[in-house]
């Protein structure tokens, strides 16, 4: 039989007992604070960084805790690891693209990861724009890759959201991508891309004055305006000026007088030049307007809605040229020596 115990060793072991409860909270009151503080932002003040992060298919969360930590969005890969499988989360990671912050929690991250959040992008399109410098933005914010997007931008795409019965003259969508501020999902169908721009453009432009005035414009419909409007955005600095220079290109065309624009050759050569030479005004395009009558085939950019307003809308004129100054705004005048000499007028001012 085991001695009895004194009263001073059960004292002693009662106190050994409380100091081992003690530790023991003390250590897990400590690894919760230590579990509390690996889940919180890894910016707790100042300015955060935030990009898009990749989490590819096949990432579980131990790899996807590691690429967090390696990218500096979670503290711990494991605190990660630990969160995801106590919430129930692990097995509902998604893959994908997400705009992540480093002022984000980790139970924010793994809310955003479990739902399929994906990143969205902010995409702002100035007016005159082509589709192909669209499409490079659109490559450069990872919303869809530039050949895609080219593709997509299709006149199939212009008959089915716009309800036309013609089809664009150039074969592309290339006029009718309204320039605005989107916001897309980073990896996005290019297809559903195009067709917001172009619901976009529908509902900016289909307004109830457009089918009489369009009806009314003796030298063509909707995709002679779009490309008169494109026109206009590239002569135009001045939106007050809009519907006037309209008026001088619709002049030319119903004398047969070329519209000699400057901005169809350069959409001709496929570059922007300060100044055009005299072999580039003898490109040969049907969108060279120094060479080819008419209008060309079709838009040289999407403008905006001022321009297109300015083409349903152009101001009756009988001038006929029009010269830049410096502050963006144009002398008019109606045949040639005028012309001339208002350049003459302009230099010497310069």
């Amino acid at each position: 039989m085991s001695a009895k115990r004194s009263p001073l060793q059960k004292k002693i072991g009662r106190r050994k007992l409380i100091i081992g409860l003690v530790v023991a909270v003390v250590v897990l009151a400590a690894a919760a604070v230590g579990l509390l503080l690996a889940w919180q932002p890894v910016t707790l003040e100042g300015p955060a960084k935030s990009a898009v992060v990749q989490i590819e298919a096949g990432q579980g969360a131990l790899s996807i805790g590691a690429t967090l930590e390696k990218q500096g969005y979670v503290r711990h890969a494991w605190a990660f690891v630990l969160r995801a499988y106590l919430t129930g989360r692990a097995s509902h990671l998604q893959a994908g693209y997400y705009q992540l912050s480093t002022d984000m929690a980790t139970g924010e991250i793994l809310d955003t990861l479990a739902a399929g959040k994906s990143a969205m992008r902010r995409v702002t399109f100035p007016e005159g724009l082509t589709r192909y410098e669209m499409s490079t933005i659109l490559e450069k914010e990872k919303v869809c890759n530039l050949p895609d997007l080219l593709g997509a931008a299709s006149d199939d795409e212009v008959l089915k959201v716009l309800g036309t019965n013609t089809p664009p003259r150039s074969g592309t969508a290339e006029g009718y991508l309204f320039p605005d501020t989107y916001y897309f999902t980073v990896d996005a169908d290019p297809t559903e891309v195009v067709d917001a721009m172009l619901t976009q453009f529908k509902d900016k432009f289909f307004t109830p004055d457009w089918v009489p005035t369009a009806r009314a414009k003796p030298w063509g419909g909707l995709d002679q305006v779009v490309t008169l409007a494109s026109l206009v955005e590239k002569e135009a600095l001045l939106d007050k000026e809009r519907p006037l220079i309209a008026g001088v290109l619709l002049h030319r065309l119903r004398i047969n007088m070329r519209l000699q624009c400057d901005a169809t050759v350069q959409y001709a050569l496929g570059q922007h030049k300060t100044r055009l030479s005299l072999d580039d005004l003898k490109v040969d395009s049907p969108y060279n307007t120094y060479k080819y009558g008419g209008l060309p085939p079709g838009p040289i950019c999407n403008p905006g809605l001022p321009s297109l307003q300015a083409a349903l809308h152009p101001t009756a004129t009988d001038y006929l040229f029009y010269v830049a100054k410096k502050d963006g705004s144009h002398v008019f005048t109606r045949t040639y020596p005028e012309h001339l000499a208002a350049i003459k007028a302009l230099r010497g001012a310069q």
